[in-house]
């Protein structure tokens, strides 16, 4: 019997000592199933490593983080998805949008409530959101666009920035008034004195910047993009993007 399994290679070895070891001890198969119970798949690996927004400081030092900055490159950042299921408890889940989402138009052209498809009379809104990532408290200022009834929801206990959608006198006056400031800049700039070697500022003259709520600096950001395109011109940046 030695030799004859000394004759045997590795693989008809261990069918052999496995069919013996069945025969011999029945029922007791399920010792030789692999243990699955820390078994992770690409998904749970993107779960642990993944970040709402990844900054410029931010390395992906290993093949895990690697791979979910890789599923957030492919991430559409300009709208998000909501869940309003715990509204009442001022609790909001925000995600951004994936490629197929996009393409029906849900979140820009359809309410971006996860549980709502309705497309008409949409709001556009700057939510200040924040959310705990690493143990570490963040703020981000995202844009929805909702239907009244999940406007509603949005705003149950406090009052959203609106984006208001300026008509085309608005923006033509708006334009003017920009331009008036910066020729009247450049006037006053022309008019003021060049020194070569400008005077050092005495220490009353030089005051520290007061420190700002890191909620107000949010709402400033986004303040400069408060003007919302006319649904046309969405419309047409949304097929160039389709067909880049």
């Amino acid at each position: 019997m030695s030799a004859r399994l000394r004759n045997l290679n590795p693989y008809e070895l261990h069918k052999h000592l496995v069919n013996i070891y069945c025969l011999n001890k029945k029922g007791s198969t399920a010792n030789l199933k692999r243990d699955s119970s820390r078994d992770r798949t690409d998904l749970d690996i993107i779960r642990e490593n993944h970040k709402f927004l990844w900054e410029d400081e931010d390395t992906a030092d290993t093949w895990e983080k690697q791979l979910a900055k890789k599923y957030y490159d492919k991430l559409f950042k300009e709208y998000c998805i909501c869940d309003l299921s715990r509204f009442k408890e001022n609790k909001v889940a925000l995600r951004w949008r994936v490629e197929r989402e996009v393409v029906l138009g849900k979140g820009q052209f359809q309410c971006g409530s996860k549980q709502c498809s309705h497309d008409q009379d949409l709001k556009s809104w700057e939510v200040n959101f924040a959310y705990v990532e690493g143990n570490e408290k963040k703020n981000a200022l995202v844009k929805l666009r909702l239907c009244p009834e999940c406007s509603e929801k949005l705003n149950y206990k406090s009052k959203k920035r609106e984006v208001k959608r300026l008509k085309k006198g608005d923006k033509k006056k708006k334009k003017k008034v920009k331009n008036d400031h910066d020729e009247h800049a450049n006037s006053s700039n022309e008019s003021s004195p060049a020194y070569e070697n400008p005077p050092e500022p005495s220490t009353s003259q030089v005051s520290q910047p007061a420190e700002k709520n890191s909620d107000e600096s949010l709402w400033k950001k986004g303040v400069q993009e408060a003007e919302e395109k006319t649904r046309e011109e969405e419309f047409e940046e949304y097929l160039e993007d389709l067909l880049l």
